[in-house]
């Protein structure tokens, strides 16, 4: 009875770390971090299967990739896309703030003097796209002309 004991109390020791490991870091990062990544295809998938809201995302962008608080007041985007921002949301600005987490792939917003103010986000251009973050700051938001 005490060796069967051993050899359960030995598979579960392996096998629980075993299974938080092959669930990846969603779980870490859900739990540990409070927050979670999502990676959508298309500006309609993102539209129909996100909580969250970015109107600034051009129609043609893909490969979206997020990375959001899980109360989803903190979020970062990355998008692939080849057109230009709508005029009717986003305004030049200078850049006032920055985002709270990294998406791989993302330029340094520290590095960016100048930025788009989009609503809530404040958006810069990426290598194929764009990179936007919200909250912004209240000037940058004051100046977006939606």
């Amino acid at each position: 009875m005490i060796r069967h004991r051993r050899t359960v109390a030995f598979l579960l020791a392996a096998v629980i770390p075993a299974a938080v490991v092959l669930s990846g870091c969603s779980l870490v990062d859900e739990v540990v971090y409070q927050q979670r990544s999502e990676r959508f295809s298309t500006v309609t998938e993102l539209t129909t299967d996100w909580a969250g809201s970015a109107p600034w995302v051009p129609d043609d962008a893909d490969d979206i990739r997020i990375r959001e608080s899980m109360n989803g007041n903190v979020v970062v985007m990355l998008v692939s896309s080849e057109a230009e921002l709508d005029g009717g949301l986003c305004a030049e600005v200078e850049r006032q703030s920055g985002p709270s987490y990294a998406l791989e792939g993302a330029p340094d917003p520290y590095a960016a003097t100048g930025a788009y103010a989009c609503g809530d986000w404040t958006v810069i251009a990426a290598d194929g796209g764009w990179y936007g973050w919200t909250p912004n700051d209240p000037e940058e938001r004051t100046a977006s002309p939606s």
